[in-house]
């Protein structure tokens, strides 16, 4: 849609910038509204079709939270999705106009603005791909703004988000760091039937086993020398709507014993009580480990896995997301140049083929980054790809595959040696893992030697 076609409501209780919004606008869009008292929002949504809204951070009111934009940003996309929302703020609150893009704004302004970049910021989210009607909601809207992505592997994704997030069923979110799990697992969330109760995250791989009851089930006091009052735990907390342990591949399998009751009976006893008490959750997962790994029970209970793994989604790795990449590196120039009040930047061609190039083994994290990273060092207003430095931190298997001529039977030799390593010289646990019989594995190791 073109921004001579929108139709545009401003709220704001600043007067003169009802004016001035009103007489600048007129001509170059189709109509122009404004209003300076939230109260009128529903009413003006629901009487009228309008395109964009303008909406200011702060209003003169009884609320008097310091986030009334956000309260009646939460307000306009429960009465109206489909309006693109602008937040108006002034510099002192950009974090909190970063909030709002999580919360479903489509872009911020900063007053006191140029025309130009007002007319700027209208055109791009007048010029926007409305990506909704191919992916469910939540997957690509800007709660989730990780979840950008045309290509064919994203639109699979898309497509089965949109079939698993209206239904109660366990997801467990395979994938590489940086790849998104959290953001998938918050998009099923915000397109469920559980939306409006809790969603609780848990990072199991940072609990202790000494704190990973107290935590997960809570504890009445004076269950252990510093339990000085009752705590309800994460799990009871999350009663009603969505649990979602991410890194579960990490938790030990005493823990996961524990883990699997509560899931199995559906409720919870909290340490110094004997007293079950019911929980309604759903549960979605997340983990880095490979699946061939999840499922050694050595490492992870199969009956754990069946029970938290009733659909499996995986998160596809940036390297395989073609132009996506792009499209990602764009929307973080276009978040971070705001951020550092830099909107005159844009990316040169050889700093988008320098982007294409590179094998992302942090995958979108790496990316984002980088980008930031960029928009702080780049002295020019378009970024070269001298500006686009990635991180030493991760390692390059690309790099090092493409300088080395590998031998498939030195491979096969160094798999089988790790394997038996692994298990103690335990042929017969090897082989299992290795997917060969006892004899297969035998005539292999009497083939190299070892």
């Amino acid at each position: 849609m073109l921004l001579r076609q929108a139709n545009i409501l401003v709220v704001d209780d600043d007067k003169d910038i009802l004016t001035a919004v009103r007489f600048l606008l007129k001509p170059e869009v189709k109509r122009i509204a404004t209003d300076s008292n939230p109260e009128n929002l529903r009413r003006l949504l629901t009487e009228n079709d309008f395109d964009i809204l303008l909406l200011d951070m702060n209003f003169v009111s009884s609320m008097n939270t310091g986030n009334e934009g956000i309260y009646w940003l939460r307000q306009v996309k429960s009465w109206n999705a489909k309006v693109k929302v602008i937040m108006i703020t002034a510099y002192a609150d950009i974090e909190l106009a970063i909030k709002s893009l999580k919360e479903g704004a489509d872009d911020f302004l900063i007053k006191p603005w140029h025309n130009e970049n007002l007319l700027r910021t209208l055109k791009e989210t007048t010029g926007k791909h409305d990506t909704l009607k191919e992916k469910p909601a939540g997957a690509k809207d800007r709660q989730t703004p990780g979840m950008i992505g045309e290509s064919d592997i994203m639109k699979d994704l898309f497509r089965k988000l949109e079939k698993i997030a209206p239904t109660d069923a366990n997801v467990l979110i395979m994938g590489e760091n940086g790849t998104g799990k959290d953001l998938i697992a918050q998009a099923i969330f915000n397109a469920s039937l559980r939306k409006n109760k809790p969603f609780v995250k848990v990072d199991a791989g940072a609990l202790t086993e000494t704190l990973f009851e107290s935590e997960l089930f809570g504890h009445k006091k004076g269950a252990f020398t510093d339990a000085r009052e009752d705590r309800t735990g994460l799990i009871e907390s999350a009663n009603g709507g969505t649990l979602f342990l991410d890194e579960i591949g990490n938790i030990p399998l005493q823990q996961q014993a524990k883990l699997l009751t509560v899931l199995q009976n559906r409720q919870i006893i909290r340490l110094g009580s004997n007293t079950p008490i019911p929980v309604d959750i759903r549960l979605i997962t997340a983990t880095n480990v490979p699946f061939a790994e999840l499922a050694n029970e050595q490492r992870f209970r199969k009956d754990l896995i069946y029970r938290i793994n009733t659909v499996e989604i995986t998160a596809p790795p940036l390297r395989e997301r073609g132009n996506d990449i792009i499209l990602l590196a764009g929307h973080f120039l276009y978040k971070y140049a705001k951020k550092y009040v830099r909107p005159e930047l844009s990316m040169s061609e050889p700093a988008k083929t320098k982007l294409l190039q590179y094998h992302y083994p942090g995958n979108v994290r790496e990316l984002q980054y980088a980008m930031e990273r960029a928009v702080i060092m780049a002295s020019g207003k378009v970024l070269q790809p001298g500006d686009i430095v990635f991180s030493p931190l991760e390692q390059k298997p690309a790099d090092t595959q493409a300088t080395h001529n590998y031998n498939l039977e030195e491979l096969e030799r160094k798999t089988i040696v790790h394997a038996i390593e692994k298990h103690g010289g335990n042929i017969s646990k090897a082989a299992k893992e290795l997917g060969l019989t006892r004899a297969a594995l035998y005539r292999r190791l009497e083939k190299y030697g070892v």
